[in-house]
Formats: C-alpha cells, sequence, structure tokens
C-alpha cells in the first residue's frame, strides 16, 4: 500500500473534533476542517474544525454572557477553586488516554507526553487552590476616609496557544485566568491540539458552566487573527513566534487592551572551569533533545569556559552519540519534529551551519524501524560555533546544540546576553560569590544555578525581556496578569 492510500484511508476514518462554544459542541459555521497529522509516520489520524471569524465572535459573546450574567458569574471564589481542583482530578483519572493523545499529536516520546499531562493537571490543582486567596489591601490616606483596593478579573481573554507543549499550555494558560473569575475562548494551534480538547470535554464533565471555557480550532490565520483582534476581549495571552507576537500586540493595541506574550528564546547554559560535570553533561544535553529541542527554553547555547573545553566537550560528544530517536510509540530519546515545515526549517540551520564549515562534533543516529513518513532530524552537536554566527543567535526551535568558549566570568556574561532574547540562563559553579554576581547580571526572566528546568515549574514566574516577550505566567503573577485593581474610596466624616 502506498503512503498516499493510507494517509486517505487513515484520514477517512479520523475522529472529528468539534467547538466548544457557550457549553455546546458544533463544526466550523462553514463545515470545514483540518487534517491532524501525527509526526511519526506522516499520516492524518484526527480532523478539527476549522474555525471562523462567525465562530470566534460566537465564542466571545458566550464568555462575555458566561462573565457578566451565567453561572460563571454566580461563583464564589472558593466554588470556582474547586471546580478546578476537580478538573485537575479528572486530568489524573484519564492521564494515559490523554499521554497517548498528546504523544501522537506532538510526536513526543510517551515518557515526555506523561510528565506533560502530570504537569497539566498540577496547573489546575495549584491555581483551584490560589482561587481564594488573592486578596485585596487598603490605604492609609486622609482624615475621614477609608480607601480599599480590589482585585478584580479582566473579563473575557482570550488565548492562543502553542503546538509544542498544548497540554500543558491549556493549563498553564486558562487556569490562572479561570481561577480570578475571567472568562476565556481559547485557540489552539492547528498542529497539534487533541489532548487540550479533551481536557475540555473533562471540564464540561465537571460542572464547569456553559461559556466559561470556550475553544475554536483553526487556522492562525483565520481564527487566530480574529481572536487577537475581537473588540470582546479585554485581554490576550499568546505564547509562539515573535513575528506572529507582533502581530497580536498591534491586534491587542487597536482595541486598547493589554497582553502577555511570551516569544521564546536562545538561551544560554554557562559552564565554568569549577562546574561538576557529572551534574552537567546530562542535563545539557537533556535541555536540547528535550521535545526534540522544540521549547521556547531550551539551553540551545552552552557557553564553556576555554580551560575546560576540551574536556567537557568530549564528555557531551559521547553523551550525544548515545541518543536514540524514534517515534512516540517507541518512547526513546527524542521523537520527530511537527511538521515537514519545521523540519525543513531546523535542516536550513544544519545546512548553513557546515556550509560555513563549523564543525560538527556529533550526530545522533535515527532507530532501527522509525516510519519512513515521519519528520525526524537527529540532533547535531556543533562546536565551536563563531559568535556572530547564524547558530549562536538565532533561535532553531530543533535539536540543535552550540558549543562556544568563553575567556572568564565578563566574557562569559557578555556573550550570555548578546542575542536579542531573554528568557532563560543556566549557571554551572561552585563558586557561591560568582553564582550571584552572574546570576544578577543576566538578561532575562529566570536564572537556573547548578540545574536547568524544573518540572513542569508550576510555582516559579516565567517569561522574558526583550525579544522573549513581556508579562509573566506561571505562579502568583499570573493571577495578577490576568486581573486588574479597582481602587475604592469612601468618605465617612
Amino acid at each position: 500500500m502506498s503512503a498516499s492510500t493510507a494517509r486517505k484511508i487513515v484520514a477517512e476514518t479520523a475522529t472529528t473534533y468539534q467547538n466548544l462554544i457557550g457549553g455546546k459542541w458544533q463544526p466550523a459555521s462553514d463545515g470545514r476542517t483540518v487534517d491532524m497529522v501525527s509526526p511519526s509516520d506522516g499520516l492524518a489520524f484526527a480532523k478539527i474544525a476549522r474555525g471562523t471569524k462567525a465562530d470566534v465572535d460566537a465564542a466571545v459573546k458566550a464568555a462575555r454572557h458566561a462573565f457578566e450574567e451565567g453561572a460563571w458569574s454566580k461563583l464564589t471564589a472558593v466554588e470556582r477553586g474547586r471546580l478546578m481542583t476537580k478538573l485537575g482530578e479528572a486530568i489524573l483519572a484519564n492521564h494515559e488516554e490523554l499521554s497517548q493523545l498528546e504523544a501522537r499529536d506532538c510526536g513526543k516520546p510517551m515518557k515526555q507526553a506523561r510528565a506533560d499531562i502530570t504537569a497539566a493537571a498540577r496547573y489546575f490543582e495549584y491555581y483551584g487552590g490560589a482561587a481564594d486567596k488573592v486578596h485585596g489591601d487598603t490605604i492609609p490616606f486622609l482624615d475621614g476616609y477609608m480607601v480599599t483596593i480590589m482585585r478584580e478579573p479582566k473579563g473575557v481573554t482570550g488565548h492562543i496557544i502553542p503546538w509544542n507543549y498544548p497540554a500543558q499550555m491549556f493549563g498553564r494558560s486558562l487556569a490562572p485566568a479561570l481561577a480570578m473569575g475571567n472568562a476565556v475562548v481559547m485557540k489552539p494551534a492547528e498542529d497539534a491540539c487533541v489532548a487540550p480538547l479533551r481536557m475540555a470535554q473533562l471540564a464540561q464533565e465537571v460542572g464547569f458552566p456553559d461559556g466559561a471555557l470556550n475553544v475554536v480550532t483553526g487556522i492562525g490565520e483565520e481564527a487566530g487573527a480574529a481572536l487577537a483582534a475581537h473588540p470582546g476581549i479585554d485581554f490576550m495571552s499568546f505564547t509562539g513566534s515573535p513575528e506572529v507576537g507582533t502581530l497580536v500586540q498591534k491586534a491587542a493595541a487597536e482595541n486598547h487592551i493589554g497582553c502577555t506574550l511570551e516569544l521564546g528564546g536562545k538561551s544560554p547554559q554557562i559552564v565554568f572551569e569549577d562546574a561538576d560535570f557529572d551534574a552537567v553533561v546530562p542535563v545539557v544535553v537533556n535541555a536540547i533533545v528535550q521535545n526534540g529541542g522544540q521549547t521556547c527554553s531550551a539551553g540551545s547555547r552552552v557557553l564553556v569556559q576555554k580551560s575546560i573545553y576540551d574536556k567537557f566537550v568530549a564528555l557531551v560528544v559521547a553523551r550525544f552519540k548515545l541518543l536514540r530517536v524514534g517515534s512516540h510509540a517507541m518512547d526513546l530519546d527524542c521523537g520527530p519534529l511537527i511538521s515537514e515545515n519545521q523540519r525543513k526549517r531546523v535542516h536550513g540551520f544544519i545546512d548553513r551551519a557546515k556550509k560555513d564549515g563549523i564543525p560538527v562534533l556529533a550526530e545522533a543516529q535515527l532507530a532501527d524501524g522509525v516510519p519512513s513518513g515521519g519528520f525526524y532530524v537527529a540532533p547535531v552537536l556543533f562546536g565551536p560555533v563563531p559568535r556572530n554566527n547564524s547558530l549562536a543567535c538565532d533561535e532553531v526551535f530543533g535539536p540543535v546544540l552550540s558549543i562556544i568558549p568563553f575567556e572568564d566570568e565578563a566574557d562569559a556574561v557578555k556573550l550570555a546576553n548578546a542575542t536579542e532574547f531573554g528568557l532563560v540562563a543556566g549557571i554551572w559553579t561552585r563558586d557561591g560569590g560568582r553564582q550571584m554576581r552572574v546570576a544578577k547580571k543576566m538578561r532575562c526572566g529566570q536564572v537556573f544555578v547548578n540545574g536547568y528546568g524544573a518540572g513542569g515549574g508550576i510555582e516559579l514566574p516565567f517569561g522574558g525581556v526583550k525579544k522573549s516577550g513581556h508579562g509573566r505566567e506561571k505562579g502568583f503573577e499570573a493571577l495578577k496578569e490576568f486581573s486588574h485593581t479597582k481602587t475604592i474610596v469612601f468618605k465617612h466624616g
């Protein structure tokens, strides 16, 4: 059977997911759909509604009704928190089903998908517990007055989430907004979104009122653009590329609303000569192969002090050569990339680097039996990479690691801050003074010392500076993003 015939058969029998608008699942207003393709084999396995501007408008109106008049508007913070905790429990109760959906949809190894579903549940647990703990304040004022500060929800919030971690992003973006009492409209990525759709079904099952949570699927340029520009949205949250983030921010500005943007990074890991190599090497490698390198906070630049460069590189090379790449079901170190377009983009970086004469230190291999139609790119290690080369400056968003030598602490800081991005940084040194000095000088939103990443990091405020965006997700900071203060002044005489 040919690949095209197989694709046709699978597509014809695929599950079709619809939009969730005002508590009802319904097709796109014009009936069109989009195929969902598994990155592991290139075959369509499901369909989603190709949402339209009319669908987005209906979803926003449903959210507005829920926020202002519906059952959602009448719930207390305690009741909202209980609902969110129930959703977290439901996600855990359906953990394996959701993991299978996430792995097939994204191409990520099963162990990564399982970790992502656990993190998604944790978001609803965390913000379920936080929902009734956002307090106001009072301000000492003039004699005869009392001033109180209330923190209130924004209203109807729009959420455009990416394809690399759709299950986690469902929790990360929506949970704090819902905890504050907003009604939400989510537009997930057309490349991967079936796990969030299933979690939206679970939200209904545990009792979320109609219109509190709405989902419109489809193409970014259509449904996503319509959501970002809709005059009925009170706040936007977007995770994706800087280019699309600019469009979202411009659309929000037209309606005079705020937005949170998380737009990627070119995150450095700085390895000083006194670092613990046994601790550093596995973390450095995992930070670039996790999710096929398709992670905004991927540690894609390893800055190594010259005095240890050769010894350290030899250890990383040895570990790279052990990496195995395969389908999501094979559950190896690294899966395929999300799409053929992404595969071509990443190969473009690799080919240009080789053409520029940058040494390839190591390349991983595809495992035996990998499906021929998948979008695979074996992890590649380059070094030493020139400081002004594209590999040292641009976000590849694939399993490509650049090693760059530096002279001393001052040089390391200069090099780490030398890109347009500023999301995450890692510092590896036993010197306590150096840890503090360098961490304070990093121009980014999050710094890890003698480690990199913290699982889902649900409790830890996350976001960037420069081209990595603005605003903060996770932790209590996210609750502030999805709310505003109201000052009430009482004159009592």
